[in-house]
Parts: structure tokens; C-alpha cells; sequence
């Protein structure tokens, strides 16, 4: 494989780009195809999914599970409730906590959301192998692992600064 200049990009070859072109495509879909006849954002989507997944969540373990900052989530949240699909309350564990839950509506609804939203995983993932797939998500789970880890240890020099 030749090398090439540090001064050209290829955004075809650059992974950021290659993944967020994939993922804006299924959610450019998936979002205006199914999630918009039920005024859901992709956001709101990805709250639902985690709720379903893991059941009542602390307001901040639910905004690390969906990548979402806390103050949207809060919004988000918000609106979900007043949609009835969600409900919140203070956290079984503390009380200074929120945590948030399905309601039966948002229950019923992400499990007629679920089959939909494996249809277009399964458009995406056309044409791969099981074993692609595997080495795909394991790939892109690691990758999201550097990165974190990569802005909490960015974090720790920088917040040691600011108290200094």
C-alpha cells in the first residue's frame, strides 16, 4: 500500500468520515421512513432503545448509553414524557437522582420499532458475512473506547489545571 502525503486527505479512506456517512444514511432513513410518523427524532430513538435494553436507567448512565449530552437528554426526556412514552422520577438508589423508565405506550411501541429498525441494520449489513459483522462492531465498539478514553484522560490534566 503506498503512503500517502499527511497533507491530503482521501475522505473515502478516512474512517470519521466512513462511519459518519453510514450512520447518517440510516438515520436519514430510518428517522424520515418510520421514526417521523410517530414525531420521534433518531435521539429520542436511541433513549427509547437503551430503555428497552436496560430498563429504568439513572438520567446519567442513560445519557452514556446514548451518547446524548445531559442537558438534551434532559429536553428529550422531557418531551418524551409529555408524549406519554416515558416516565421519570427520583432514582431508587438517591434520591438527588432522576432515573426514567418505559411506560407501557413507549414499551408497546419499541417492541413495533424494534423488527423496523433490524430491517434497516440488515439493508446496512447486506452482502456481509457473519464474521465481517462481528469484526465490524467489535472494530467500531473498540474504536469508540479509544475515544473516550482518549477525552477522559484529556480531561484529567485539564480539570487539574482549572482547580490549580
Amino acid at each position: 500500500m503506498a503512503t500517502r502525503p499527511l497533507s491530503r486527505l482521501e475522505l473515502d479512506d478516512y474512517l470519521p468520515y466512513l462511519v459518519n456517512r453510514v450512520g447518517t444514511i440510516i438515520a436519514e432513513q430510518f428517522g424520515g421512513e418510520v421514526l417521523a410518523e410517530h414525531g420521534l427524532s433518531i435521539a429520542m430513538w436511541r433513549v427509547l432503545a437503551a430503555l428497552a435494553a436496560h430498563g429504568r436507567l439513572r438520567q446519567i448512565d442513560l445519557a452514556d448509553f446514548t451518547s446524548i449530552e445531559t442537558s438534551t437528554l434532559s429536553r428529550l426526556v422531557s418531551r418524551l414524557v409529555r408524549a406519554g412514552l416515558v416516565t421519570r422520577g427520583r432514582s431508587i438508589q438517591n434520591d438527588r437522582e432522576v432515573s426514567v423508565k418505559l411506560s407501557g405506550k413507549g414499551n408497546a411501541l419499541v417492541a413495533r420499532l424494534i423488527p423496523l429498525a433490524r430491517q434497516y441494520e440488515a439493508a446496512a449489513i447486506a452482502g456481509l458475512s457473519r464474521e465481517e459483522i462481528l469484526v465490524l462492531k467489535r472494530c467500531l465498539r473498540r474504536a469508540y473506547t479509544n475515544m473516550k478514553s482518549r477525552t477522559t484522560a484529556a480531561a484529567g490534566p485539564r480539570s487539574k489545571r482549572l482547580a490549580g
